[in-house]
């Protein structure tokens, strides 16, 4: 039974691990890369969110999240704003708004080309399978 479970778990990373090479690659076309683009995509979800709130939202530690912050912010992508206390709001810039939108266009290609070879059902049932996974408590 383990080496089934344990087998399911690398296809699953392998698939993740091809997607993001992919998606990282062709992101650089217009100028980013996938954990920036993420990055952005989490800001503009949630504007004026915390850097603790991005940096659970995109997988990352806040100081990991700070530093690739700091970087957009660099390239004036992102906006840091006095919030509630000693809190720092992020926002997105006309420009980071005109990257995270061509990197939404690159997203869909790549991702289509990456779910090809499964049908809308397949992709579908895929899509529920794993939102049971995310909502099931962790053990």
């Amino acid at each position: 039974m383990h080496g089934e479970l344990q087998e399911l778990g690398r296809a699953v990373k392998q698939v993740q691990y091809r997607q993001h090479r992919a998606l990282d690659g062709a992101l650089s076309a217009v100028g980013t890369t996938l954990a920036q683009w993420d990055a952005l995509r989490a800001i503009s979800r949630s504007p004026g969110a915390s850097g603790r709130a991005l940096a659970a939202a995109t997988f990352q530690t806040e100081q990991a999240f700070g530093a690739l912050v700091g970087r957009l912010t660099a390239k004036r992508l992102v906006e840091r704003r006095p919030g509630h206390g000693r809190r720092i709001e992020h926002h997105l810039t006309p420009a980071g708004e005109q990257i995270l939108a061509a990197g939404h266009k690159v997203a869909d290609e790549v991702l289509a080309r990456c779910f090809a070879a499964l049908s809308a059902t397949d992709r579908a049932a895929l899509l529920d399978l794993l939102q049971h996974l995310i909502t099931e408590p962790d053990a």
